[in-house]
Formats: structure tokens, C-alpha cells, sequence
């Protein structure tokens, strides 16, 4: 493949760096906030409105706003995290995450909110491939599981708890001004973790030429993107689904102008040759891809239902649903140290978990009183969360098992978008179904939307068990 790939002798040392554990655990930190803040907003809607007077279509750019950027900066960000090193690339993406974090808690109208919000979702969109690609470059063999095991279960449990957080930061600092620290809080963590990780994180790579960045497809397929992603976080607004339209003659061409890099010996943004010559790397990026459409819409229609509709404040919700992550994070580390020896067989048996998880919660919700419903749910979201754990970590791991180290982090970045794109599709899924049954408070909306969830968890297990049986995962 073309690129500058690490030299045997360099992954050798890096794999023995005595550092790589406390480095991991660094770079998790900056990945942590990056997913907290998808969530943690979503709880600070009230509070924005009533500290800075924002409209209904100003928050939703402040919550939408950030997905939106995050997800069209992973593909870029891991190829640039390729070309120039994936600790410079760090330490830059999580310098603007820190500032564009004070810009947010300091912005003194909601227009320069949506502004802080959208360059804070481009950071964090160059943050997150980085955390993946170095665990390519760092760790080996059984090792690989175990640090992905510890990345899903990042993902897993700040996904889950941005809700909690959320909810104990404004109850803190109160409705007026709450909203601000949940932007602050990101400002000291951030500055810890960039101090230690330009102390612990090796560099890796040589810094490519400026003629190896592929501007171009970058452009390209960020409009490829752009064109699934806003109609999708835009979808209440309507009239934009047009932009669909163009989004496969925009792939389309983005795929041309990489095989014309190819030909021609320059680096390309995403060698377009992993979707046809690495085993398992098309079908796992498809997994995780619907995986994540099934799980992440709950989040909402649970807010929804518990607050709107039970009358549960942000906090005992977020409270609720934490059983899902405290599974989570139980599941990607146990599934972490079985999946070098049990392979595909480790998400197989997570995502027959997570459904019937979903399956149950989809059975319960509707014949609980509401007094009971936090006991009765806390076993099947628990369940849901181990499976869902036994998923993430352990179906990157696979996915990107036979890519070279050269293109290890847009290969991830691709992979990662795919999920954000699937997240996307997703909640706006299970959202359409939950308000469709009724006034949209109801628990009948709260079991068709987790039958839903269910169903696209199945469809992914069903994507699963076929490479399992065909053996084309290393």
C-alpha cells in the first residue's frame, strides 16, 4: 500500500515502550470528554435556554452541531494522524478541544455557542481516531484485545454517563449558569491530559509531505458525508432530504479521484483497496455501522420518556440508565482478554446479548407501574451493556486486524464514521417511532422504539455470524 509504514524495528520497540499502558490511559482521558460531550448537552438544553435565551433552533444546532463536525473530521483526522504522527496530531486536536471548550462555557450569545459547539466537534473528531490508531501501533497480539477492551470501555461508559454528569453539574451550579460548566469541566482535565500525554505518549511515524495530504478527498467525501449527516440531525426541521440524493454521486467520485491517487503513487485520503483486499474489513465496519444504530437512539427515547413522560428529573434519568453502562464497561473488558483466542465469536455472542437485552426492555417497559420501573429495567439494561460491551471494542479490533499500520488510523477514522453516521440514522429511527405511538410520553413508544433497537441489533449479529462461518476474520 502506498504510505510510509512503521519499520519492523520501530513497531518492535514501540510494542516494548514501558510507557504504552499509562499512555493508553492518557489518550483515553482526551477520547472520554470527546464522547461525553455528544451526550452530557442533552441534559443542559433547559438550562441554555433559560441562562442565554436561546431559541428551539438554536440549541438543537448546539446539540446537533457537534455529531454533525465530529463526524466529518474522523476519515481526515485519522489519515492525518497517518501522515504526521499520531502524537502531534493528539496534542494539537486536544489543544483546540480545551479552547474551544472555554469558548463554549464563556460565549455570551447563543450564535457564538453554535460557533464554539462546531469547531468543538471538529476537534474532537481529529481526537478520536488518534486513541485507535495508536493501540494499532502499540500494542501486539493478546495486548491489542486488552487495550481495545479498555478503549470500548471508554466508549461504553461516557456515552452512558454524559446524562449523570450532566444532570449533577447543573444541579450543582444551578439552571442559570450550570450549562456553562458543562463546558468548563473539560478545562483542567484537558490540560492534565495534555501535559502528560507530551510526557508519555510515543511519537510514531515520520511526518509526511504536504503533497501526501489528499485535500481533495478530504473535501470530497466530507460532502459525501455532510449530505447523509444534515438532514439526519436536521430532520425535524424537514425539506432536506433532498441532499441523500447526492450523496452517492459524491462517494462515487470520491472513490474515483482515490484509485486516480493510487495510480499515480501519491497517499490517498483512504486506499479504497480495504474494501476489497482486507478480510473482514468491509463487513465489520457494516457491523459496527448497525450496531450503533440500534443502540444509540435509547439514550434519547428514554430522556424523553422518563422526563416527558414520568416526570423523572435529568439526573434520576441519567441515573436509570447507567446499569447499561456500568455492563458496558464489565463487557469490553472481559470480551477484551477472550477475543485473541475466540475471535469473531466474541461479538457474535455480544450482540445475541445486547438483543435480547432490547428484546426484554422492549417486553417490561409497557406492564411496569411506574413506581417499579426503575428496578425491573436495571437487569435487562444491564444485560444490554455487557452485550453491548462484548461489541464495540472487540468488532474494531477485528475490523482492523489485517490493515497496515500506514493507513491504520484513516482505516479506523472510516470505521468510526460509519458508527457516527449509524448513531445518526438511528436516533432519528427510534425517535420517529417513539413519537409516532401517541403524544410521544408514552411506554408503548418506549417499547416499539427498544423493539426497533432490537431488530437493528439483529440484523447486525445476523452480519456477524456469516463472517464467522465464512472465516474471513484474522
Amino acid at each position: 500500500m502506498t504510505g510510509r509504514d512503521v519499520t519492523a524495528r520501530d513497531v518492535t520497540e514501540q510494542a516494548a515502550d514501558p510507557r504504552r499502558w499509562r499512555a493508553l490511559l492518557v489518550t483515553l482521558a482526551g477520547g472520554s470528554m470527546v464522547l461525553l460531550d455528544i451526550t452530557i448537552v442533552t441534559v443542559a438544553v433547559p438550562s441554555i435556554q433559560h441562562g442565554l435565551g436561546a431559541s428551539v433552533s438554536g440549541v438543537q444546532w448546539v446539540v446537533s452541531g457537534y455529531p454533525l463536525m465530529f463526524g466529518l473530521a474522523l476519515v481526515a483526522g485519522g489519515r492525518l494522524g497517518d501522515a504526521l504522527g499520531r502524537r502531534r496530531m493528539y496534542l494539537i486536536a486536544l489543544t483546540g478541544f480545551v479552547l474551544t471548550s472555554a469558548l463554549a462555557g464563556a460565549a455570551p450569545t447563543p450564535a457564538l455557542l453554535i460557533v464554539a459547539r462546531l469547531l468543538q466537534g471538529l476537534a474532537g473528531g481529529l481526537i478520536t481516531p488518534q486513541n485507535a490508531g495508536l493501540i494499532q501501533d502499540l500494542f501486539r497480539g493478546a495486548e491489542r484485545g486488552r487495550a481495545f477492551g479498555l478503549l470500548g470501555s471508554t466508549v461504553g461508559f461516557s456515552t452512558a454517563v454524559g446524562p449523570v454528569l450532566g444532570g449533577v453539574i447543573i444541579d450543582g451550579f444551578g439552571e442559570a449558569d450550570g450549562w456553562r460548566w458543562v463546558f468548563y469541566v473539560n478545562v483542567p482535565i484537558g490540560a492534565l491530559a495534555l501535559v502528560l500525554a507530551a510526557r508519555l505518549v510515543p511519537g510514531t511515524g515520520r511526518p509526511a509531505r504536504r503533497a501526501d495530504v489528499d485535500v481533495l478527498g478530504m473535501l470530497l467525501l466530507g460532502l459525501a458525508v455532510l449530505c447523509v449527516l444534515f438532514p439526519v440531525v436536521q430532520s425535524e426541521s424537514g425539506g432536506l432530504w433532498w441532499l441523500f440524493l447526492l450523496a452517492g454521486p459524491l462517494a462515487l467520485l470520491f472513490l474515483r479521484w482515490e484509485r486516480r491517487r493510487i495510480a499515480r503513487d501519491r497517499a490517498p485520503l483512504l486506499d479504497v483497496r480495504l474494501l476489497t483486499t482486507i478480510p473482514g474489513y468491509p463487513a465489520g465496519a457494516t457491523i459496527g455501522a448497525v450496531y450503533f444504530a440500534g443502540f444509540s437512539g435509547i439514550w434519547l427515547v428514554f430522556a424523553l420518556f422518563l422526563q416527558s413522560g414520568l416526570g423523572f428529573s435529568p439526573l434520576e434519568s441519567g441515573l436509570l440508565v447507567t446499569p447499561f453502562a456500568l455492563g458496558s464497561s464489565a463487557g469490553s473488558m472481559i470480551a477484551g482478554r477472550l477475543l485473541h483466542r475466540w475471535g469473531r465469536r466474541v461479538t457474535v455472542a455480544g450482540l445475541s446479548t445486547a438483543a435480547a437485552g432490547l428484546a426484554v426492555l422492549a417486553a417490561v417497559v409497557p406492564v411496569t407501574p411506574p413506581d417499579r420501573l426503575g428496578l425491573v429495567i436495571t437487569v435487562p439494561l444491564l444485560v444490554a451493556g455487557i452485550g453491548g460491551g462484548a461489541v464495540v471494542a472487540p468488532n474494531m479490533s477485528l475490523t482492523l486486524s489485517g490493515v497496515p499500520a500506514s493507513m491504520g488510523g484513516a482505516a479506523s477514522g472510516l470505521v468510526q464514521t460509519g458508527q457516527r453516521i449509524g448513531s445518526a440514522i438511528g436516533t432519528a429511527l427510534l425517535a420517529a417511532v417513539f413519537h409516532a405511538a401517541g403524544t410521544g410520553k408514552s411506554a408503548l413508544g418506549t417499547s416499539l422504539a427498544m423493539a426497533c433497537a432490537a431488530i437493528l441489533v439483529l440484523i447486525a449479529l445476523a452480519l456477524a455470524v456469516r463472517e464467522l462461518r465464512g472465516g474471513r476474520v484474522p
